[in-house]
């Protein structure tokens, strides 16, 4: 079993991750413990420095560098309810809700602190960003559990910014100082990247955060068609949810197939909303649509007629299906009495049983050797029609 107090080099704090259930699930790690050990030999005491904590996860390095009232920026959605649970539980009765890249904050900050991301084009994006809001003389403090560390990352690091001290590894995590680089995002080629789905349908593309931006996910591609056919069948004005939207590709379908119906995009990822945001307006200008940045199915989002979902599996190194029954669950309470859920999972994760759990009907409509196509309502087709 695992514990849930972290010591940091001037208190220690009670973590937990929210919604777990799992004891063995810490909601911290050795990176965040040394991250947390490294910016205070550097923060000067009273010096007015002024803090930002990128990616944190459960609320470590916000909450336990709260003295010097960091600015917290973060892609996923989670921490903002991380941080509404660890918060009260170590003296904190109001945190500001992170930041995200829907809006980032605005340098110049003399220490930013990271967390290294496990993509590598997301960290040439965070470093190349680091540049243009870290003051000159102030220091990039990053750090990640080594085996989640992207491959090449040191060569990423000796590119875009100035190592100044590769910490010795320590309980498996490492740590880096860095100083500023000169390449920031204003030049760099790579922040867009992705595809053409062909025959005349709109192109997707996406920041670097996002799942799957350089090609259609094979699991998406095989939902595509029965989404369409999902979309065309509606009657105009009815609405849909795509949850854990990514770069948009199952809303923009159904916009394709009709666009008088109202279309909500939701991720966990700020990268992703930005993304969905850009091709629906990049492909159609006059639509009803909502991009939500939440941890699943937006609150007071109301009831849809269509909601269409490919869940993600894993969480940071974590994998298993607890996201997608959080999802399940969440849209089980959002379906509308007639409506529908679209989903496509890994065949090998049994999701047919799983939905079970949440919808009274689920019908198989496409298979292949790695992926299923689920149908799931309350009710059979026509139930609850005069």
């Amino acid at each position: 079993m695992t514990s849930d107090t972290l010591q940091t080099p001037e208190d220690t704090l009670i973590l937990k991750r929210p919604g777990n259930t799992d004891r063995n699930l810490r909601a911290w790690d050795a990176a965040d413990e040394f991250l947390l050990e490294q910016v205070f030999a550097h923060l000067t005491e009273g010096a007015g420095e002024r803090v930002l904590v990128v990616d944190d996860q459960f609320g470590a390095l916000t909450l336990g560098l709260r003295r010097f009232e960091p600015v917290t920026l973060a892609d996923s959605a989670s921490l903002a309810g991380a941080l509404t649970l660890n918060g009260p539980a170590n003296g904190v009765s109001h945190v500001a809700v992170p930041e995200s890249w829907l809006a980032p904050p605005q340098g110049p900050f003399d220490v930013i602190v990271m967390r290294i991301p496990r993509q590598l084009d997301y960290l040439s994006w965070l470093l190349r960003w680091s540049n243009d809001v870290l003051a000159s003389d102030g220091v990039l403090i990053a750090g990640g559990m080594i085996k989640h560390l992207p491959d090449r990352s040191v060569e990423v690091f000796n590119d875009l910014v100035r190592t100044k001290q590769v910490c010795p590894a320590r309980k498996k995590a490492r740590v880096v100082v860095c100083q500023r680089g000169d390449q920031g995002l204003g030049d760099w080629q790579g922040q867009w990247k992705g595809y053409s789905l062909g025959d005349g349908d709109p192109d997707v593309s996406g920041l670097p955060a996002v799942f799957a931006r350089e090609r259609l996910d094979i699991g998406t591609r095989l939902l595509l068609p029965d989404v369409r056919r999902a979309a065309a069948a509606l009657p105009p004005g009815a609405r849909v949810l795509d949850l854990a939207c990514g770069n948009g590709v199952l809303g923009l379908e159904v916009l394709g197939a009709q666009p008088t119906l109202s279309v909500v995009f939701s991720d966990v990822s700020s990268q992703a909303v930005v993304s969905s945001k850009h091709n629906v307006e990049s492909a159609f200008s006059d639509v009803d649509v909502c991009f939500c940045h939440a941890d699943g199915v937006p609150e007071n989002a109301g009831k849809f007629d269509l909601i269409l979902l490919n869940p993600p599996f894993h969480e940071g190194g974590v994998v298993g299906d607890h996201i997608a029954l959080r999802l399940f669950r969440q849209a089980a309470r959002h379906l509308a009495a007639n409506g529908q859920l679209l989903m496509v999972g890994n065949r090998h994760l049994g999701y047919h049983r799983s939905l079970k759990r949440y919808f009274p009907v689920v019908t198989q409509l496409q298979a292949d050797p790695r992926f299923v196509v689920f149908s799931a309502r309350h009710q059979s087709l026509g139930a609850g029609r005069s």
